[in-house]
């Protein structure tokens, strides 16, 4: 394969929702180029983009997938990516190294709610978009419904360059108003024969093709006053003009296909090689410290890791794009993550499972690598002499957690090794080792992306784990003060054990002023600060802890030890054993003995002390609550309140955003389990929602009152 230059390269992100043929669409591409003899389909299981078993069982994509084609002199590196929701994380990786997305819309199922979520990830990323609409042979094809319904979410920057003159199961021929020619085809497809207008279609296509000008123009000065003086633009005028409205976001090309039957496919890639921007006319890529670091094929040698996984036979592979200068086989790069060196021992151009053995790739090109020691997604790659590292690819945050362990005990080392491991090929994944809820928790997208996970260690890694239902992170605290004093005795043979110690504790707010007096039994108490010491503490909150002795009744040196009791008594609450937070402990008073006093003795009496005060300060169970945003049809607007408001839901707002309504509510985490499987189901599979974590809110009486009788049971079990 010849080593393509940053001008011949186009890498493009293949996007859209579940089931509108991305798939299908690259099989059709990379047969157009001649990467494949025969086109492969999901139903025989024989595509070069789905290949891993659990794509075959679920007869859809769930990895990204790295795929090329040559066409017209041109190299074209295409990501295909899944669809559903749950793995939106293969989308972010591969808008983050392309240059183009092009975008499949289902021409029957129309622009669907995963639409919005995909619009916003090419925002983010500022990627250019070429909108493709699919499946025009399918009986219930609504073309113009979907046009329509573009132009409803992007305005009047979506803009026709194609339309079918008869969408349906007969569908064979488009008009494209930027040729201003008919393209029709036989029943297989392919190559199409390409025809003057129909008189029928004349008057149509040159309102169309003038829309087209007139949106090409806006995009240049140059020729918006050329426009002015002739009234139209040629056709090489209007690409320039509609390459500057793809880079800007500010046109959004609309273009006519059946991937599946090889329909218009030549031409959108004929477009794409003419027309969609290569990655040294996109703003130039900007290290972690801001600076601009040029696609320049003579610059120093730098690749960024997209992606990595792990395939069988091979080992790991790591996917990378190409940021400066020419990498070579053989090569030694840094890493600037881990200072190691890491040699390029093998460089290959991926199609799939398909690879190509290349002996060099340069600045915009797209490939992988094996054997890599110590290089994981996000990291970079430079020669020596350069420590550029680019921004990590921020991927979306959980919103679906489950608790996981193997079914046999003693296998837990290797099921740990086995999560990392696809934590890392899917960094949507996020394993947490909650020594609090003392779980492995798994948190992801969704439950489908969880049960994924399930099938592929179970079914792969040849190891049973179960799901359980995962605890929830509760905290625990105070509402008012209260006093205690706990005296630590003990006497066995030698030296004995004494410490005797006096505190008040209080709800700790910021801002609060230094302790004064408090009555307790009627008795007024004084105090006065000789000390404080804030701790934050890891689980959020704090525990402020004040010097009031007086007189020396406790050396200052078994102060630390008292600490250290309360320290371990709030990281297991006395109500239910979970994290205390946002309290302010008082040590007023106590007694020592000139023998028996030691540390231990202060811990314990501490502790206990604590133990006491705590349970007579109005104890409160806090739960985590969570911002909630929910996207949904308005159709489905009134069962989605309700199910949100029997999950305590505090409802914040409701608007109207890209189509849909968006309510936005605080809910508590102990009411999410399995909510995306209920959204779904509510909404037929066309809502989303996001979380994030916000506060922690005291419980309800009842709740709270339930909590405390299943501790004690599970204390008294354990017992």
């Amino acid at each position: 394969m010849k080593v393509y230059q940053p001008d011949e390269l186009k890498n493009i992100a293949l996007i859209g929702s579940a089931g509108s043929g991305k798939t299908t669409l690259a099989e059709a591409m990379l047969f157009e180029g001649g990467v494949v003899k025969r086109k492969g389909d999901i139903d025989s299981k024989n595509t070069v983009s789905d290949y891993h078993d659990i794509e075959h069982q679920q007869a859809r994509s769930i990895f990204s997938t790295v795929l090329y084609t040559e066409y017209q002199n041109k190299k074209l590196n295409l990501i295909d990516t899944p669809g559903l929701d749950d793995f939106i994380g293969g989308v972010v990786s591969s808008l983050a190294v392309s240059d183009t997305a092009l975008f499949l819309i289902s021409g029957h199922q129309g622009v669907e709610v995963g639409t919005e979520i995909m619009r916003r990830y090419t925002d983010r990323f500022k990627t250019p978009i070429v909108f493709a609409v699919n499946q025009l042979d399918h009986e219930k094809a609504n073309y113009d419904k979907t046009v329509e319904d573009l132009k409803n979410k992007f305005g009047n920057k979506a803009v026709q360059v194609q339309y079918p003159i008869n969408p349906g199961i007969e569908f064979n021929a488009v008009i494209d108003v930027l040729k201003m020619k008919m393209y029709k085809w036989g029943p297989e497809g392919g190559e199409p024969t390409i025809e003057d207008i129909p008189d029928s279609e004349k008057e149509k296509a040159e309102e169309l093709h003038n829309t087209l000008v007139e949106s090409a123009a806006e995009n240049d000065e140059e020729l918006m006053e050329l426009f002015f003086e002739e009234g139209t633009l040629n056709e090489d005028q209007m690409r320039s003009g509609i390459k500057k409205g793809l880079i800007n976001k500010d046109l959004f090309p609309i273009f006519c296909v059946s991937a599946k039957k090889d329909m218009g496919v030549r031409r959108l890639m004929e477009f794409m090689n003419n027309v969609a921007p290569q990655t040294s006319e996109m703003p130039t890529p900007k290290d972690s410290e801001g600076n601009e670091i040029p696609i320049d094929p003579n610059g120093p040698a730098s690749i960024f890791i997209f992606k990595t996984s792990v395939e069988e036979h091979l080992g790991e592979v790591a996917y990378f794009k190409v940021m400066s200068g020419k990498i070579e086989e053989g090569m030694d790069l840094i890493n600037t993550r881990s200072e190691n060196k890491e040699r390029l021992s093998q460089l290959y151009c991926v199609a799939g499972n398909n690879r190509t053995k290349v002996d060099s790739m340069v600045a915009g090109d797209i490939g992988a690598t094996v054997k890599l020691k110590d290089t994981k997604t996000n990291d970079t790659l430079n020669t020596k002499g350069s420590d550029w590292m680019f921004p990590s690819i921020q991927f979306p945050k959980p919103k679906y957690r489950t608790a996981i362990e193997p079914k046999n005990k003693g296998e837990e080392e290797k099921m740990g090794e086995i999560l990392n491991r696809m934590a890392g090929e899917d960094p949507t994944y996020v394993i947490e080792h909650s020594k609090e809820l003392k779980q492995v928790i798994i948190h992801g997208q969704g439950e489908f992306h969880l049960n994924t996970l399930k099938k592929q260690i179970e079914n792969i890694d040849k190891l049973e784990v179960d799901f359980i239902t995962p605890k929830i992170p509760y905290r625990e605290t105070i509402t008012k003060y209260a006093q205690a004093d706990y005296r630590h005795k003990k006497q066995s043979g030698g030296a004995g054990q004494f410490g005797e110690v006096y505190i008040i504790i209080e709800p700790f707010k910021e801002g609060m002023g230094d302790p004064k007096s408090y009555k307790v039994n009627g008795k007024d108490i004084s105090v006065t600060n000789r000390g404080t010491d804030e701790h934050e503490l890891p689980w959020g909150g704090k525990l402020v802890f004040v010097n009031s002795i007086v007189g020396g009744s406790i050396d200052a040196k078994f102060l630390p030890a008292i600490l250290k009791g309360i320290m371990e008594k709030m990281e297991e609450g006395p109500l239910t054993g979970s994290y205390a937070r946002d309290i302010r402990v008082i040590v007023y008073d106590g007694k020592m003995h000139p023998v028996d006093s030691n540390e231990i003795s202060f811990k314990i009496a501490g502790m206990q002390a604590f133990r006491t005060a705590f349970k007579q300060a109005a104890p409160k169970i806090l739960e985590p609550i969570y911002k909630v945003e929910v996207m949904v049809p308005s159709e489905f607007m009134g069962d989605v309140m309700s199910d949100l408001q029997g999950r305590r839901a505090m409802i914040e707002g409701m608007n109207s955003e890209g189509g849909y309504e968006k309510i936005t509510a605080k809910v508590p985490l102990a009411e999410m389990n399995k909510y995306s499987t209920s959204l779904s189901s509510l909404t037929s599979g066309q809502a989303m929602y996001t979380m994030k974590f916000e506060e922690y809110m005291a419980v309800p009486g009842d709740i709270q009152e339930k909590l405390l009788k299943e501790y004690e049971a599970a204390q008294a079990e354990n017992e």
